[in-house]
C-alpha cells in the first residue's frame, strides 16, 4: 500500500493584498454615510435609514466574498520531506538547537 505523503500548509497573505479591498468598502460606506446625510436634511430620515441599511447588506457579502477569495489564493501546500516537518514540528530549527 502506497505511504500518504505530507504536505506542509503555509499562508502568504499580508496586509497589502487586502488593503485595496478594505480601502473601496471604506469609500462604499462613506458614499452611503454621505446619502443618508442628505436624505436627512431633505426631512426623509426613514428613507436614509434604509438606504445606509440597503447599502451595509449588499456591500457585507460581496467583502465576505473577496476576503475569503483572496485568503484562499494564498493558501499554499507543498509537499514536505522529513527533515522539514522535524524543523516546523519542534518550532527550533536544529542549527538554532545546537547553539543553544
Amino acid at each position: 500500500m502506497e505511504q500518504l505523503q505530507r504536505y506542509k500548509v503555509r499562508c502568504t497573505l499580508t496586509f497589502g493584498d487586502i488593503y485595496p479591498q478594505i480601502m473601496v468598502w471604506l469609500i462604499v460606506i462613506f458614499l452611503s454615510l454621505a446619502s443618508a446625510i442628505a436624505l436627512m436634511g431633505a426631512n426623509q430620515p426613514v428613507y436614509a435609514l434604509a438606504v445606509v441599511g440597503l447599502i451595509l447588506v449588499l456591500s457585507l457579502p460581496f467583502l465576505l466574498f473577496t476576503f475569503v477569495t483572496t485568503l484562499l489564493n494564498h493558501i499554499e501546500f507543498t509537499a514536505a520531506d522529513e527533515e522539514t516537518l522535524s524543523e516546523s514540528v519542534g518550532g527550533v530549527s536544529p542549527t538554532v538547537a545546537e547553539a543553544m
